[in-house]
């Protein structure tokens, strides 16, 4: 039953595809800022829904948690407005490649120490060389797009 996860992953990054070129040319519009704003208002606005109607959690239980758990906000906007300003410099594929690659790097040592309390799965040759075969991708990508 776990391929429903992994089926769901490739979606939301079949959404961030296409999200991206969206968000980059609204920020070449009105600005890279400005584009990440208003991508997080919509969404902000479509999760207010989704709470308000379909919500089975406890949202006050918001000020009991860590502080360090919002800063996964933060960085959602970070990655968004530097898409939008990657876009369309490099292209899109270029951009999530890359940002591809930072996830899997730091995903790596996050799982090799367990930090934020996930499960420790230590980094091996075989971890390596896949990071190491990305580089490689990025490379010849941006090289083709020139």
């Amino acid at each position: 039953m776990k391929w429903i996860y992994i089926f769901l992953a490739i979606l939301g990054g079949m959404m961030i595809g296409i999200q991206s070129p969206i968000n980059g040319s609204l920020g070449k519009k009105i600005g890279a800022v400005e584009g990440a704003f208003v991508s997080f208002f919509v969404g902000t606005m479509v999760l207010a829904f989704l709470v308000l109607f379909f919500g089975k959690g406890h949202i006050t239980d918001l000020f009991q948690v860590p502080k360090w758990n919002l800063l996964g906000g933060f960085l959602g906007a970070m990655f968004v407005t530097f898409t939008i300003i990657s876009v369309p410099k490099v292209g899109v594929a270029v951009t999530l490649l890359a940002g591809i690659v930072g996830q899997m790097a730091i995903s790596v040592i996050i799982d090799h120490f367990g930090l934020f309390g996930m499960p420790k799965n230590r980094i091996d040759i075989n971890r390596l060389i896949g990071i190491g075969l990305m580089l490689t991708a990025l490379f010849f990508l941006y090289r083709g797009s020139e």
